[in-house]
């Protein structure tokens, strides 16, 4: 017997899931509402008639107006900027995935980069400089990734991507688990799985730290100056996490002085937006040891489409009366 749909109302203010209406739209005949560009206070105006807010920020003020919201579906994985608080009681939140793996191969092209000095390298061919061992036998070469250990802080969705394209590259793979006696999955293998109370030893014996874990109390600071100092001098450090999961000054200063050997940062404290340095205080971008992007290392199509897929599927579950999917509050 085929489920009766319910014709649901809903409105989409994230500006990179409205790229996917089409997506949202698939298999119902939803009312959606791309309200993108709209203002907080317009946001809030057209709640009180909404069944469902697909968003990636949500004030008090607009969970309050959400008297009829069923569901608050999250456009990505962390939901710290959703007032979840102030929802109605019985209001569903979910989240959605799938940015894994393109956050896996961001990081293994950081790696690549920082290990080769392709930044250096290319800003001086760019200048009519050749700086090769070709030309001057004394310069240091540049390291394969095989054979070398990666450390990895959290084995949620983008750790375990992270252990299974460094294990292609023929990395070692060390990693810190809240829980690390749990069965991991099937086909991943870890050389060692530590508890928090290890990551000192873990920081001494990799060459590239990656953090992946979520941002709360727990892991706030969690990379301050006595864990730089712990990291080798030329070991490398990559956050795709959260920036105030590492001491931004702490980070700074290791780096310029030297005391390790370089950083790709992706997250930015605390928000972005703050003199071009997505909210950093510290001058990272007159580094030559580091690679700097707008937290964009798990932003490709196929993410976004996935999620758009996750989103149109608890809307009909929704309107069928079934299930939700990845519920983090209800």
């Amino acid at each position: 017997m085929t489920a009766v749909r319910e014709p649901l109302r809903v409105l989409v203010t994230d500006p990179i899931i409205s790229r996917f209406a089409d997506v949202l739209a698939a298999g119902g005949e939803h009312e959606i509402a791309l309200g993108a560009g709209w203002t907080d206070e317009e946001i809030v105006a057209a709640l009180p008639g909404t069944d469902v807010l697909v968003c990636s920020r949500m004030t008090e003020p607009m969970a309050r107006a959400g008297t009829r919201l069923r569901l608050v579906q999250c456009t990505g994985a962390g939901y710290e900027r959703l007032a979840i608080g102030a929802l109605a009681p019985g209001t569903a939140v979910a989240n959605t995935f799938h940015h894994g793996r393109s956050i896996a191969e961001h990081v293994l092209m950081v790696a690549l980069m920082l290990s080769r000095q392709v930044r250096r390298k290319d800003r001086l061919v760019r200048q009519g400089i050749w700086e090769s061992v070709s030309a001057d036998p004394g310069l240091p070469l540049g390291e394969s990734l095989a054979g070398r250990t990666l450390g990895l802080l959290g084995l949620g969705e983008t750790g375990r991507q992270v252990a299974r394209l460094a294990s292609a590259f023929g990395m070692r793979v060390d990693a810190v688990r809240r829980d690390p006696g749990a069965p991991l999955e099937d086909g991943l293998v870890l050389d060692r799985v530590r508890p928090p109370g290890e990551l000192h030893g873990l920081l001494a014996d990799a060459d590239i730290v990656v953090v992946t874990v979520p941002l709360d109390e727990r892991t706030r600071g969690m990379i301050g100056a006595a864990e730089l100092a712990r990291m080798r001098p030329a070991a490398l450090l990559i956050n795709v996490a959260r920036g105030p999961v590492v001491d931004e000054r702490a980070l700074y200063e290791a780096l310029a002085e030297g005391r390790i050997g370089g950083a790709g940062i992706d997250v930015w404290w605390p928000a972005p937006g703050v003199s071009g340095r997505g909210g950093a205080t510290m001058p990272f971008e007159e580094l030559d040891n580091v690679v700097l992007t707008p937290h964009n290392s798990g932003h490709t199509r196929e993410t976004f489409e996935n999620r758009a897929r996750d989103i149109a599927a608890n809307l009909a579950a929704l309107a069928e009366g079934r299930e939700l999917r990845n519920i983090v509050s209800a």
